[in-house]
């Protein structure tokens, strides 16, 4: 029995499928068996008419294609070319089971590209499941982005075919990929960045200490939360925030590019952080996924790796504003239903915005506020306690005048970022301050004494929890690699407290 290898989805991740056929002896028919979907049951025409527009014949026995595990439910388009390779192959006497065979057949036997298959194969190769791949030629391009695998594009069945029965022979129809972009390396491993700025900071008037909290938000991917009048540039901050972020190491690229193709959008391969903001009317499924038979990925999930951006912040629900906690403290989301139960990772930086009260005039200095004093203890309370002590960084916006000017440029911003990251990688550590562990802290957030007695005292006085201290210490860790300082002192302390929320 004749075997080659394809993929599905399970859950986020892909799954191997063998798929095998049998032709034996009996009144001609043709079954797909193994949980495939109506895409797949689709594909018996598509390969009878592609094998009969390409001279070939269709046999005339009792055809069963096996999908194994049998377990899985199978579906997409990429099926196509293994099942009609089953076929046409099943006489040989050579071994297919190393090969990976992906690819949608028209009519005519033409092997087209489907939405699928890059975040199919990267799931693969990120798991060290695949070695060599039959792809669609149209997909070459892309795919070779791809580290560590040998890519083989064919244009028609007919290609295909003669490529295995040459198996011995044939070289790798294109070399791998290279990023290009600037990049320096640190213990081996390679950053990436661009200096593209499409949104700059200097188009931002004022707004000073907003701006330093954006550069250490950026620096450390820590969570932050701008409150301030309508217009006063809170939303101006957070979509140029995107663009100082760290640079970004290559599995980080293509992770992001596996999100643009779950996204239905076109991979650019480009070390940029995306930005997710759904609207406040977002349900919870479209914020964090789900779906009664099989589990989609939501706003949260397509913003790993990058910025989730939630604009007039208490006027989403509270079930989405509750939920975000889990992905907010772990990194991670979980998604369980009847049919599936996954898990699939969210590590983003967080950005929130919103007024100080319902008509976003208390803090303005030339507009008097109408709200009473139980709406504005009503718009505050639906953000709950444990959702606000997630917040790394709180700002209060200042309000717009005439005499405000620009004052950091972008580029000036994200050179300071990158600093900060080689500083920190430098420093021997992985992960970026935000997300250290506890034992991550006490490695890397060394206090000088000043600074001790400082966090003593203010530990004291604003009765702070165990997740404020951390937060302070991991934000003081920032600010001190922004200065380039292995230690933690005073002055880094106090400025993390200066953006603890009151």
């Amino acid at each position: 029995m004749k075997t080659v290898k394809c993929a599905t989805y399970e859950g986020l991740d892909a799954k191997v499928v063998e798929v095998e056929s049998t032709l034996t002896k009996g009144l001609p028919s043709f079954f797909i068996v193994g949980m495939a979907s109506a895409s797949i049951t689709e594909a018996k025409e598509r390969v009878k008419s592609a094998l009969l527009s390409n001279d070939f014949s269709f046999p005339p026995k009792r055809i069963t294609i096996g999908l194994s595990p049998s377990d899985v439910r199978k579906e997409g388009s990429q099926f196509d070319l293994s099942i009609a390779m089953m076929i046409l192959l099943d006489t040989m006497e050579d071994d297919f089971s190393d090969w990976f065979v992906f690819g949608e057949l028209g009519l005519d036997g033409k092997v087209k590209e489907n939405l699928q298959l890059y975040p199919l194969v990267l799931s693969l190769a990120n798991q060290k499941l695949i070695k060599k791949a039959i792809v669609p030629h149209a997909a070459l391009l892309k795919l070779s982005k791809i580290p560590d695998i040998e890519f083989y594009g064919v244009n028609t069945l007919s290609e295909a075919i003669d490529m295995l029965k040459n198996q011995e022979t044939i070289a790798p129809s294109i070399e791998q990929g290279a990023i290009e972009y600037p990049f320096y390396e640190i213990g081996g491993e390679k950053y990436y960045y661009t200096k593209e700025y499409e949104d700059d900071f200097s188009d931002v008037k004022g707004q000073e200490v907003a701006k330093r909290a954006a550069l250490i938000a950026a620096a450390g991917f820590h969570n932050i939360l701008l409150t301030g009048s309508p217009g006063c540039g809170k939303s101006m901050i957070a979509k140029r925030l995107r663009y100082i972020l760290p640079p970004m190491s290559a599995d980080e690229i293509l992770d992001i590019a596996k999100l643009d193709a779950l996204d239905l959008k076109e991979p650019l391969f480009k070390p940029h952080r995306n930005i997710r903001s759904p609207h406040h009317t977002s349900t919870l499924a479209s914020v964090f996924g789900g779906g009664s038979h099989k589990a989609m990925i939501g706003e949260v999930g397509l913003a790993h790796k990058s910025l989730l951006f939630l604009d007039e912040l208490p006027y989403f629900s509270k079930s989405v504003l509750e939920a975000l906690r889990e992905p907010m403290q772990d990194n991670k989301i979980r998604i369980s239903r009847v049919n599936s139960k996954i898990e699939y990772p969210s590590d983003f930086l967080f950005v929130g915005a919103m007024n100080p009260c319902p008509c976003g005039n208390l803090l303005n200095e030339r507009a008097e506020c109408r709200c009473s004093d139980v709406e504005i203890q009503r718009y505050k309370n639906r953000l709950s306690e444990p959702f606000l002590d997630r917040i790394d960084i709180s700002v209060v916006m200042q309000s717009v005048s005439s005499k405000d000017k620009p004052s950091y440029s972008s580029k000036e911003l994200h050179k300071k970022v990158v600093e900060a990251h080689i500083f920190t990688k430098n420093r021997g550590q992985n992960s970026f301050n935000a997300k250290l562990s506890d034992l991550e802290i006490e490695q890397f957030c060394i206090l000088d004494e000043e600074a001790k007695v400082t966090l003593d005292m203010a530990i004291e006085r604003f009765a702070l929890s165990f997740r404020s201290i951390k937060k302070i210490q991991k934000v003081s860790r920032t600010i001190a690699d922004l200065d380039a300082c292995e230690r933690i002192e005073k002055r880094h302390i106090l400025e993390a407290l200066s953006y603890r929320r009151r």
